[in-house]
């Protein structure tokens, strides 16, 4: 559940908080109205500050809100520069809001103040930090259930609560991204994860197909399969999710790579690396994450949502090097490195997605260490076969705070791929614009030519947060879904 939210234009006579942010356009002079004027001016006095330094820094103290209560209230006091970049101002209000949050509170007040266009965008940008920074994440720890959820959000100086409507829809979408991404790999097999995907279905109305292995083998989805053969479990599976609006007039297709736990295979990752491979699955939590608010906004667009779920073991008979594989599209792939078994999952799933001929097709993915080589964990990287489509899809990342770097596609690329002995190679052993030639593998897998945008996920983790996120699991990808979604 949500923090709820109430709204006023003004602030109360008496403004009775345990928890206040006040948010002020930046300036060199305070508003006559500032809650806890006076203390403000005297701590940034005392601190030798100038006002407008609230900008890079926000102010936080404990004062005593009411003459009939004693007890202390804290207040944090933040600036923010309307010039800078949405990813700016979401980041300095999740750290001017974590200094309230860090003390569990049940309700917190938000102050907003400025023109009509300044409240508007610093209470959209508060409220949304506090509803993904409120909940409680999945923890395995004595103490968790002693963690306080947010329950009350009280907004004055912004009351159209309606223009909340989407921004709750979004945040419900992140949280879900976040809880399966979080959770361990002994609670999220690919078996629980697709009962927990039949329980959303069910409560969404989506309709819902399973294809399991026994289908697949079935269908010739040789490259799926030769990623799940590792697992003792035959639980591996593709699953179809369909979302319909009657008004609607284009059919959107995400893709996700879910690697429920990936050891490298018989290439088997070092301890270091292997580490956190629970997380693997961030790409399928990000397009259900993105389908699941879609839903709640009734957004007027067709999803068919397609999850690769799977886990990358090694075993006696999980695939290996030099085996040769054919797709279900019929392409043969010389197995490079049981490393790169995203693309192995996507190759099929792939197929089977542009087969429904949609009017565009994105797949998310944790797919290459590459590119979070090239960007670090704070960008993600995007490739696709449209220009038009990479410039909105960098557009939209601007827009949702969500960063993407676009790169490259060119044909030369893939004289990389060039195998001897069969259609394709995986991968080459030397890494070199892993993240790029992954991309060129993936497009061979398109039956027709759909606009096609492929977002490689570096930012699906990054630690102490990013943008309005302060947990190290971001749920990047979601709101940039939504933005783009919500252009078509």
């Amino acid at each position: 559940m949500l923090a709820q939210l109430t709204a006023s234009t003004s602030l109360p006579k008496t403004l009775e908080a345990s928890h206040l942010l006040v948010l002020l356009p930046k300036g060199k002079i305070l508003p006559p109205d500032v809650p806890c004027r006076e203390l403000l001016s005297a701590v940034l006095k005392r601190r030798k500050m100038k006002i407008e330094e609230i900008a890079t820094s926000p102010i936080i103290a404990n004062v005593t809100m009411s003459t009939n209560d004693k007890t202390s209230s804290l207040v944090v006091w933040a600036m923010l520069d309307y010039n800078k970049s949405n990813f700016s101002l979401q980041t300095q209000v999740r750290i001017a809001l974590q200094l309230l949050l860090s003390e569990q509170p049940s309700g917190i007040s938000i102050v907003v103040q400025g023109d009509d266009s300044q409240r508007s965008h610093a209470a959209e940008l508060a409220v949304y930090a506090s509803w993904v920074n409120g909940v409680t994440l999945p923890l395995h720890k004595k103490k968790a259930d002693q963690r306080k959820p947010l329950q009350k959000i009280s907004l004055y100086g912004y009351s159209d609560t309606k223009a909340f409507s989407e921004l709750k829809a979004q945040a419900t979408g992140n949280i879900l991204c976040r809880t399966l991404t979080v959770l361990p790999p002994n609670e999220l097999t690919p078996a629980l994860y697709r009962k927990r995907i039949r329980h959303l279905a069910k409560e969404n109305r989506w309709q819902l197909r399973e294809l399991d292995q026994n289908k697949l083998r079935r269908a010739g989805a040789g490259a799926f399969l030769a990623v799940a053969q590792g697992s003792h479990d035959e639980d591996a599976a593709i699953v179809h999710l369909r979302y319909r609006n009657a008004k609607a007039k284009k059919t959107v297709a995400l893709v996700g790579k879910g690697i429920c736990f990936d050891t490298g295979g018989h290439n088997l990752k070092p301890a270091r690396y292997m580490h956190g491979m629970h997380e693997d699955m961030n790409g399928s939590a990000v397009a259900l994450g993105i389908m699941l608010a879609a839903t709640e906004q009734k957004l007027q667009v067709n999803i068919d949502c397609w999850l690769a779920l799977a886990q990358n073991h090694i075993s006696p008979k999980a695939y290996k090097q030099n085996d040769i594989v054919k797709a279900l599209n019929g392409t043969t792939i010389e197995v490079m490195h049981t490393d790169a078994e995203g693309r192995m999952v996507l190759a099929d799933t792939l197929t089977l997605a542009t087969r429904e001929k949609p009017d565009m097709l994105i797949d998310f993915a944790t797919l290459t260490g590459s590119m979070a080589v090239a960007l670090g964990s704070r960008y993600s990287g995007v490739l696709g076969n449209r220009d038009e489509l990479l410039r909105q899809a960098v557009q939209a990342g601007q827009q949702s705070g969500e960063r993407l770097c676009a790169f490259p596609l060119d044909d030369d690329y893939e004289a990389a791929l060039e195998s001897k002995v069969a259609d394709i190679k995986q991968c080459t052993l030397d890494g070199e614009a892993d993240h790029i030639l992954a991309a060129r593998f993936l497009k061979r897998f398109l039956e027709h030519d759909v606009p096609w945008l492929h977002v490689d996920l570096s930012a699906s983790r990054c630690e102490g947060g990013l943008g309005a996120v302060s947990s190290d699991v971001t749920g990047f990808g979601v709101g940039w879904g939504l933005r783009m979604l919500q252009s078509k």
